[in-house]
């Protein structure tokens, strides 16, 4: 009987999505902005080691689209396992728990199971993109499989042509929105609710579908946002990094009733 208590006790609570109005995002923006303040060194911290992890990518894979393909998904699409510690850092302070780096780290101790796997499935979007990212250069751009040489020193912008540039661009759009409906609150779920990965990732899509716009703009400053970041060779990261951490836990606040 105490065993059967202990299993029902585990069992993840229900919950409801609730329905937040379009220009919501700002507000979680504006939230975490106060918990990057809060907690700007374990932020910084958090932020360099996704950076050097960006930059590396990058330094060894950016040069040509076939692997700037497997350098930029490898960076955005685990941004969302990544950006657990700041996530864990939104959810203390709230509590008024301690905040320290260490603390950050707790779910990967009590929620690494769900998180692995959940890591997993944005490495699988990470393979498939890289592998329909070649299939697509190659049979519709026509855009030669590189060489070592070309690779290092000689670019894609060379020689691709607008069209080329706007279809590939799309391709890997259709991807990033594909990731944004599994992720928007699949973190947060895992770690307070304690959630299984595909329970939260259920959560997440059930949570696009009943707020569309809010959506929307959530999406749309998730790019600009990012936008910044890697237009500034990565070192804007260590504030937009943190700040959309913190966002996320307080949209999973606003979206999520237990």
């Amino acid at each position: 009987m105490q065993a059967l208590m202990g299993r029902a006790a585990a069992r993840p609570p229900p919950v409801q999505v609730r329905s937040v109005s379009m220009l919501r995002p700002f507000v979680w923006i504006g939230r975490g902005m106060v918990d990057l303040v809060r907690c700007w060194r374990q932020d910084v911290a958090h932020a360099s080691l996704m950076i050097v992890f960006g930059w590396v990518l990058l330094f060894l894979l950016g040069a040509h689209p076939y692997f700037l393909a497997a350098a930029l998904s490898g960076f955005l699409l685990g941004a969302p396992v990544m950006t657990t510690g700041l996530v864990e850092l939104s959810r203390r302070a709230e509590s008024g728990a301690a905040t320290t780096f260490n603390d950050s780290l707790a779910p990967l101790e009590h929620n690494g199971p769900a998180l692995v796997r959940f890591g997993a499935v944005l490495a699988a979007f990470a393979a498939a993109w890289f592998v329909v990212s070649g299939i697509f250069l190659s049979a519709v751009l026509n855009v030669p499989v590189p060489d070592f040489i070309e690779t290092f020193y000689r670019g894609f912008l060379d020689t691709a042509t607008r069209v080329q540039l706007v279809s590939y661009v799309a391709v890997g759009g259709v991807l990033a929105l594909l990731v944004f409906v599994l992720s928007v609150v699949t973190v947060p779920a895992v770690i307070d609710l304690h959630f299984g990965a595909e329970q939260a990732m259920a959560l997440s899509i059930e949570t696009v579908r009943l707020n569309p716009l809010a959506m929307l703009v959530w999406g749309a400053l998730l790019v600009v946002l990012t936008a910044i970041g890697f237009g500034t060779l990565l070192f804007g990261m260590v504030v937009v990094l943190p700040l959309l951490g913190h966002a996320t836990w307080h949209a999973y606040r606003d979206l999520v009733r237990v």
